[in-house]
């Protein structure tokens, strides 16, 4: 297909917005789920461990990146008009305004209000005697053994501090010639970051060891301590191309992650200056590096204050329901996927229809039927105990050959996914790493199975990992299908991933980095052309992010024609609606909740007669040009009413949702004029389910 591009000649400069910037006005999102009145308290407090998880990430990744840019001279703006170097200064800017933002939440609204429902998160000077003397017993016995105090001195040089690691910064006076010695040490992770006192009182495991300074430094006076947090360089590149295996390369550069740059450091607002100054000094850490936070530093630990056993400060237990097609008249029986493909396609909608009774049984069943000759799956995230995997091994000791295409570059899964794609190598998997230069974000599964004298290919295409942990709290799509053409594209996907091929061209299919772009910029100039003949036109649009400019410039074209344009964009977004004369006919909202919004629509009126599409690819230059990616078009007339009626949901002015405004600032949309609770996406569709299970 030839290159669709876009007219930009009348654009006005300043179109864009910066993605990194963006990103962090979506973590700002999740921030203030945390302040929101209607969520559970505990649910509040994972939203705060969430904040800190997304933001970390954020440093080890996207700021290091700058820092790189930067480092080798790279003096080019970016799309949203800005040199590195003052982008780097802005995201570091807000990311500090955020995160003082983050502690005042905890501290002034989230932790007050566990300790109404008794959850009290307290310090070492608010425990009782009987506590303490409890802790100073749990310290003496299990935490003191594995803690190694680290002097600084000519004989001990500055440790090494690991990334996201919580640490002790100790001045100690010497009484014998009453010197000044500094020494470090490290809160063992293997520890609760908040450990149980009594009930449901918890106390910061930095609190347990400072209060026993004295046994770790016996005969020293404790003049003063402090905690800091460190954050590095933490993104893994591999020259693939002079990589002659792409595993021990990859394995290679994972030993030289932790050692990476600091890119942030976290220390206590009442950190001594003088201190500070060491730690600025042997870190390497530049001043706007360094982030003064009031009251705890990594709060992921109220995860642990999540899990307690209170469902009354929790979200209402949702139990996934079985896919109608798939529901079996005995529901103790587990679904024929097989059977039930053969009367039509199955649209699955997760978390809502169950993973484990479609996708998890539809592989489960593949590996153990007699019919079936072979299966092929792309895997990008999976669990280390995935029933998945366990599925794949199963089809391998049955006889059946089987193909894995195992991303292992996946970020921060990278060990994760060498382990368990060794352990398919070995059960006789045929294990493969993809397209040199490309990643492979495709969620895409394909049983071959012989039925008489003929050959019958079953496909499943996603828009999320085949993980079933993550299936249970991300929002995706999936087509169970055996459609030929569908299948027998994703043959001729899968032939390119395990083998070599110059094929581009799919009938059912938009391929990444080859089509995937140039397909969806290709209906947005009909969907031009149909309102320019007086049919009937539109875009609608579900996804994560969109950032590529190319396909931002076509949906601001089709605006300039009047063609209403509706993008529901969970994350980053460098498109600016609302602009006169640009955009004025773009709307963006986002919408966040207990389940994260992850799957990807992509619709089109098309003159009357819907176009939908759904896929694993995001508008972003790494999914349409670095990654191999795939979107399927949905043909059953139910299954593009339900995704229809589904952005309808997502695009109702009565749905609670963040509005965006043409100068990217983000508006919460939660209340009617009457100052009511707008409806919420998620909760409407839980109740739709449950209601359907009733039928």
């Amino acid at each position: 297909m030839k290159n669709m591009t876009v007219e930009t000649k009348n654009f006005p400069q300043g179109r864009f917005s910066e993605r990194d910037l963006s990103w962090l006005s979506f973590n700002e999102r999740v921030l203030d789920l945390a302040q929101d009145p209607n969520i559970p308290i505990l649910e509040r407090a994972r939203f705060l461990a969430i904040f800190v998880s997304n933001l970390d990430e954020f440093f080890k990744v996207r700021i290091a990146g700058s820092k790189r840019r930067i480092e080798a001279g790279i003096a080019v703006k970016s799309a949203g008009g800005m040199l590195p170097r003052e982008l780097l200064a802005a995201v570091l800017s807000e990311s500090y305004r955020l995160q003082k933002k983050h502690s005042e939440i905890f501290e002034k609204v989230v932790r007050p209000l566990l300790a109404d429902k008794d959850i009290r998160i307290i310090r070492w000077n608010e425990l009782t005697e009987d506590e303490k003397k409890s802790l100073g017993t749990l310290f003496i016995e299990k935490i003191f053994p594995v803690l190694t105090p680290l002097a600084v001195d000519p004989a001990h040089p500055f440790p090494y501090i690991s990334g996201l690691s919580l640490n002790l910064a100790v001045v100690i006076n010497n009484p014998k010639n009453d010197t000044e010695l500094f020494a470090r040490v490290k809160v063992p992770p293997t520890f609760p970051r908040l450990i149980n006192s009594q009930g449901q009182r918890f106390v910061p495991l930095e609190d347990v060891i400072s209060a026993h300074l004295d046994l770790l430094f016996p005969g020293m006076k404790i003049v003063q301590h402090h905690t800091f947090r460190v954050t590095r360089n933490e993104d893994v590149e591999v020259e693939e191309d002079e990589a002659e295996n792409l595993l021990d390369a990859l394995e290679r550069e994972l030993t030289k992650r932790k050692f990476g740059a600091v890119v942030r450091l976290e220390v206590e607002e009442v950190i001594d200056e003088h201190v500070l100054e060491l730690l600025v000094e042997e870190l390497e850490a530049s001043e706007n590096e360094v982030f003064r936070l009031p009251g705890l530093l990594d709060l992921r630990g109220l995860n642990d204050i999540c899990s307690l056993n209170r469902d009354d400060l929790k979200f209402a237990k949702f139990i996934p329901r079985t896919n109608p097609q798939l529901a079996t008249i005995e529901s103790a029986s587990a679904p024929d996927v097989f059977e039930a493909l053969k009367t039509r396609d199955i649209l699955l909608h997760h978390p809502y229809d169950s993973f484990s009774t479609s996708v998890q049984r539809f592989l489960e069943q593949a590996s153990t039927d007699p019919k079936v000759l072979a299966i092929k799956q792309t895997l990008y995230r999976t669990s280390g105990d995935s029933p998945i995997v366990s599925s794949l091994i199963e089809a391998a000791h049955n006889g059946k050959q089987v193909l894995a295409i195992v991303e292992i570059k996946a970020r921060f899964d990278e060990e994760a996914n060498i382990s368990w794609a060794k352990k398919l190598e070995e059960a006789g998997v045929h294990v493969v790493y993809g397209v040199v230069g490309l990643k492979t974000h495709a969620k895409l599964s394909l049983v071959i199975r012989q039925e008489n004298d003929r050959i019958k290919r079953y496909g499943h295409l996603g828009t999320g990992n085949y993980h079933p942990k993550t299936a249970r709290g991300y929002e995706d799509l999936g087509l169970l299908t055996m459609n030929p053409q569908i299948t027998n594209d994703m043959a001729y996907l899968f032939n390119l991933l395990s083998g070599y091929s110059t094929n581009n061209e799919y009938d059912k299919l938009l391929v990444a980095p080859h089509s995937v772009r140039d397909g969806i910029i290709k209906r947005i100039k009909r969907e031009i052309d149909n309102n320019k003949s007086g049919k009937p036109s539109g875009i609608r649009f579900k996804c994560n992010s969109i950032i590529d400019e190319q396909t931002i410039d076509a949906l601001y074209e089709a605006s300039s024609y009047g063609i209403k344009v509706d993008l529901v964009i969970r994350g980053m977004c460098a498109l600016k609606p609302g602009v006169p004369g640009l955009s004025e006919n773009i709307t963006v909202r986002s919408i966040l909740g207990r389940f994260l919004e992850h799957s990807r629509i992509y619709e089109f009126t098309n003159g009357g007669s819907k176009e939908v599409w759904i896929g694993s690819a995001d508008l972003m230059h790494r999914n349409l040009d670095r990654r191999v990616e795939a979107l399927v078009q949905l043909e059953d007339k139910e299954h593009v009413s339900y995704l229809s009626d589904l952005l309808d949901l997502y695009l109702n002015s009565e749905t609670a949702h963040w509005l965006l405004d043409k100068n990217g600032s983000w508006m919460k949309k939660s209340l009617d004029t009457f100052g009511n609770p707008l409806q919420d996406a998620q909760e409407q569709l839980i109740r739709r389910k449950n209601l359907r299970g009733l039928d």
